[in-house]
């Protein structure tokens, strides 16, 4: 048995996400990094990697290869503060869908290493280069500011 059957399979990962984004959809540092105004999409991808991830179907894979996490998400500006928001409301959906004290752990220490694994900058949101490497007009304004005559 996997720790995805363990678990109740599909429809706890299924929740865990729905609240999560429930959260996210709030966020005023998160938010903004999802393309789709619509995070239903994005929920289907988290979905499906933590399924096929704790050993259900292979879906994820099918359909849009290894998952890489590190490089699909470098272009976005993962700092120590999105990092924690992004922990504080999956802590949230783990909260909510209350597994057993043992999956928990597990799930929550797996969630926190790919959490910190994901930062890419130290920079403050809005300071630091954009996507196109260019400094952000944030970033130009902060640098104009703090510059001696």
């Amino acid at each position: 048995m996997t720790f995805y059957d363990e678990v109740g399979g599909s429809a706890t990962f299924e929740k865990i996400v729905q609240v999560f984004y429930r959260e996210v959809a709030l966020d005023p540092v998160l938010k903004p990094m999802y393309p789709e105004e619509d995070l239903g999409p994005a929920a289907e991808r988290l979905s499906l990697f933590l399924i096929q991830y704790w050993g259900g179907p292979q879906t994820y894979g099918e359909r849009r290869g290894h998952p890489r996490l590190r490089m699909r998400h470098a272009a976005f500006h993962l700092n120590p503060d999105s990092r924690d928001r992004w922990l504080a409301h999956m802590r949230t959906a783990l909260d909510e869908v209350a597994l057993s004290p043992l999956h928990e752990a597990t799930l929550w220490d797996y969630l926190e290493r790919a959490a910190y694994a994901m930062v890419n900058t130290f920079e403050p949101s809005g300071i630091g280069p954009g996507p196109d490497g260019r400094p952000t007009l944030e970033a130009r304004s902060h640098q104009n500011m703090t510059e001696t005559p």
